[in-house]
This record gives C-alpha cells, structure tokens and sequence, in this order.
C-alpha cells in the first residue's frame, strides 16, 4: 500500500544551506520509486500554525520510502536540509483499497 512522507518547514535558519539541498536532492531519487505529489505550493491553513512549505513524495510502500531516506546519497544531502531549517518529517501508511 502506498506510503507518503510529509515533510513541513516550520522556521528557516539558513537559505544558503537549503538552496544546496535543493540544488542536490534530486539526484538521490535515481532508483527509487519517488512520486512528489506537492512541493513548497499554495496552501490554505484551516487549523493551527502554518508551516512554511511543505513536501509530500509517494511511495508504493514503506520500505521504500525508508530505503530512501535512510539511504547513505540522501542522508549526505539531508544535512544541508537539518543545518538550514527546522522541518517536521513524518511517513503515512495510505488505506488499503478493495
């Protein structure tokens, strides 16, 4: 079943350390089944705090998704992500269809 990992911003600390991780994060997809299904967007609060932006990437189940972001090629990108901004980073198991 699907797995979604939903990243939010909630404060940015340093551009300079997130504009290299965007600039790299997308060679770290090569091999994996990543869909990213919303990017930094429009969004509309309805309750709570706004993040910053958010991110949310589909997967076809969570193995997948943990062989990602576990892998040594995104971890060493990561850290430019950690150093530049306080992110929230959960994954989500979808609904099984029938």
């Amino acid at each position: 079943m699907a797995t979604y990992l939903v990243f939010t911003r909630e404060v940015t600390r340093d551009q300079r350390e997130l504009d290299a991780y965007q600039a790299s994060v997308a060679k770290t997809f090569v091999g994996h089944p990543i869909k990213i299904l919303a990017a930094y967007g429009p969004q509309q609060r309805l309750e709570g705090e706004a993040p910053e932006g958010v991110v949310i990437v589909e997967f076809p189940d969570t193995p997948s998704a943990r062989a990602w972001y576990d892998s040594e090629e995104y971890q060493a990108i990561a850290k430019h992500r950690f150093r530049g901004a306080t992110y929230r980073a959960v994954l989500v198991e979808g609904l099984a269809h029938s």
